[in-house]
């Protein structure tokens, strides 16, 4: 505990818990057009398990920090540029990414409505599975960013479970805004597809400072919430219908 009396430390506090948040936010936003293909009733569960799991990931990364910092070494090089297992973590997760919310973005606006009820029916497992598989992405650039910031572990664990705890109880609000609004959906994947070319940028070993995209991003959504304000006052106005999955019962579970 004798981070208590270091004033780095409450500095570090503050600012990893900053950068936990945002990342919570992502992992809520993803979450969020994952679980609305699952039945009604296993949503909110799907919501918190996945939460709960990330956080527990990203806590046992820390405590493996000897490995994380390990991946920063150079595995081999193409041309002029090197790859460092972290970097392929990166461009794994940007790929991921794009590929999943190009696939959301034609399923809702392209797609026939009901097409997932004569496929598998996606479960909470399949759901947890790929945002632990996001997470993993993100967690490692953070891990090694909080150990470059703070030596104290356990300023770390508490920023993450802080962090946690204050998506759980935001998480609703945030899976019903963005599930009430086609709009707001469509930006979320445009997001997604923004952070993947990121991720890839970052894997390739050039550094776009994460400040100008949250800020592009914070932006966008201040004037998504003006024009919904907007279309609010317009009684007549109706929102796209975008085309959402048909969950039969029977494949379910």
């Amino acid at each position: 505990m004798d981070w208590m009396s270091d004033p780095t430390a409450w500095s570090a506090l503050a600012a990893l818990l900053t950068l936990e948040i945002v990342l919570g936010v992502d992992n809520v936003v993803f979450i969020s057009i994952l679980a609305s293909k699952l039945p009604p009733e296993e949503q909110d569960k799907a919501r918190k398990i996945g939460l709960l799991a990330a956080g527990g990931m990203r806590v046992l990364l820390l405590l493996a920090v000897g490995w994380v910092v390990t991946l920063k070494k150079e595995l081999f090089t193409i041309g002029s540029v090197g790859f460092s297992g972290k970097e392929l973590i990166l461009l794994a997760g940007g790929l991921f990414l794009i590929y999943k919310a190009t696939k959301e973005i034609h399923h809702k606006l392209e797609g026939e409505e009901g097409t997932t009820s004569a496929k598998v029916a996606p479960t909470i497992v399949a759901v947890i599975g790929q945002v632990l598989l996001l997470d993993l992405v993100f967690s490692i650039d953070s891990v090694i960013t909080a150990v470059g910031m703070t030596s104290y572990v356990g300023v770390m664990i508490i920023a993450i479970m802080t962090s946690v705890l204050v998506m759980l109880l935001a998480s609703k609000a945030i899976y019903t805004f963005v599930n009430a609004h086609p709009s707001v959906k469509m930006l979320a994947l445009a997001f997604l597809l923004l952070i993947g070319t990121m991720l890839i940028a970052e894997g390739f070993g050039q550094k776009i400072p994460k400040g100008y995209v949250y800020a592009a991003m914070a932006f966008s959504v201040f004037v998504e919430v003006l024009n919904i304000g907007t279309r609010r006052k317009k009684k007549h106005v109706e929102p796209l219908h975008l085309r959402e999955p048909v969950i039969d019962e029977s494949t379910a579970h």
